[in-house]
């Protein structure tokens, strides 16, 4: 076809234009971008060394364009055609998320890049959670949840069209990549109206605040848009500054010389008015704020250690003393890049230096890379970690549907039934590191 365009051009122009809408939508988003943008500006200015190395790993310039968003559906069939949506824009489901085991009544996965080069052009992520509605535990509200779900349609009549067209074509111009990325826009925009009354809003609302925010309105609303940070210690102490209000905690791990997976916070959801059916005025809260910290990926043992760690931890009542008490507990988490490669904690990516490619033949399959590392042949880079950690998913979810954070146990949820609504099996994140791993290793001669 003449003239087509890359998935990779088409998640740029998606998470350009939604980023766009999002900041008309929640103004606080825009100014949680400009603090976000001094904090990083700051970072680098302060430290040329991470600058030097963000540039050679290629990292800097997806930094201003990073961002994840969070969806929620309430039907397999609105999940399905997710799948095909984001499939056009390069974006894959990755790893499986139960957040029923902290009382929120989703299982999710993570729709992003999965390749080197598509990573580093644009990360765009979104986390994705489909409602479950058998959680709901009186039977009569469940089946009127489900009716008024299969009324809906959250796709536009041309987004569906569209999404066909490229499954039978496989590209598209660039005329309809610009009329596909506005028609998906659409399933993603805030709707001031809801679809239901307020007696059922309410009923729904009772059961669980998450269930009323998907069931109650004609789209699967982006909830939040979250830039990344070099910082988010520093982010989190001067949001009051800029005019806004962080969660209490930080999730993830504390702060360390090595970043490692994800820290995150945000600001408090907004209470923000609607019309229920019958055109009565209410309000409704969902949609909030969120930044990111990313380190780097841990393998199956590291993450282990950190699973072990954080739950030993447990959660502290103000974000000063929690921090303190992260740090004390994860000081048996080892905080160098040398140690983290040596005890095979985490993933790294491997190039050659000038000096190491002049050397190239002298450079063996299954060569301890740590020696050619100090000889200056072998750089290696931390791989950023992509996806999501269940139990700081659950803490943000929970500190934005209100502080009762509902802790109700459903048991485990059911990845295959989740992967009969998506269509496919979830890929497995540990493999996509070790693929990324693997592959710089065999460019280096190492494998």
């Amino acid at each position: 076809m003449a003239n087509t365009i890359t998935a990779d051009d088409i998640r740029e122009q998606f998470s350009q234009a939604m980023s766009t809408m999002y900041q008309q939508e929640v103004p606080q988003y825009g100014t949680l971008l400009e603090l976000v943008a001094d904090v990083n500006l700051a970072v680098l200015e302060n430290n040329p060394r991470l600058h030097e190395k963000l540039v050679n790993a290629d990292e800097l310039a997806r930094l201003n364009v990073e961002r994840h968003g969070a969806i929620r559906v309430g039907r397999p069939e609105e999940l399905a055609t997710l799948r095909r949506m984001f499939a056009i824009m390069g974006m894959f489901p990755v790893s499986y998320y139960d957040l029923s085991q902290a009382g929120v009544p989703v299982h999710s996965t993570a729709f992003r890049p999965i390749d080197d080069a598509a990573l580093a052009r644009n990360p765009f992520r979104i986390f994705t959670s489909l409602l479950r509605l058998e959680l709901i535990e009186d039977a009569q509200l469940r089946d009127q949840a489900a009716a008024i779900l299969q009324r809906r349609d959250i796709f536009t009549p041309r987004c569906h069209e569209l999404i066909a067209l490229h499954e039978q074509t496989g590209a598209f111009t660039a005329v309809q990549a610009s009329e596909f990325v506005k028609e998906a826009l659409e399933t993603f925009r805030w709707h001031r109206h809801a679809t239901v009354d307020a007696l059922t809003y309410h009923a729904l609302h009772t059961e669980h605040r998450l269930i009323a925010d998907v069931v109650c309105f004609p789209g699967c609303h982006i909830n939040h848009l979250t830039p990344r940070t070099l910082d988010i210690d520093q982010v989190q102490a001067l949001m009051p500054k800029y005019g806004i209000e962080p969660k209490i905690l930080i999730e993830g791990p504390p702060r360390r010389d090595v970043p490692i997976l994800l820290r995150q916070t945000s600001f408090k959801a907004l209470d923000e008015p609607v019309l229920f059916a019958g055109e009565q005025e209410g309000t409704h809260t969902a949609r909030f704020g969120e930044i990111e910290q990313r380190g780097v990926a841990l393998t199956p043992k590291g993450r282990a250690l950190y699973d072990r760690l954080l739950n030993e931890a447990g959660t502290g009542k103000d974000n000063l003393t929690h921090q303190l008490h992260l740090q004390e507990i994860f000081q048996s988490f080892p905080d160098s890049e040398m140690l983290l490669r040596r005890q095979q904690l985490a993933y790294f990516r491997y190039r050659l230096t000038p000096s190491g490619e002049a050397h190239r033949k002298a450079i063996r399959p299954g060569d301890d890379p740590q020696p050619l590392i100090e000889r200056g042949w072998v750089v290696a880079q931390p791989i950023i970690y992509e996806d999501f950690l269940p139990v700081s998913a659950a803490g943000i979810f929970q500190s934005n549907l209100g502080n009762e954070t509902q802790q109700r146990s459903h048991g485990n949820a059911s990845k295959r039934r989740f992967e009969e609504a998506l269509g496919c099996e979830v890929l497995d994140e540990f493999t996509l590191y070790e693929q990324a791993e693997e592959r710089s290793k065999r460019r280096c001669g190492l494998l």
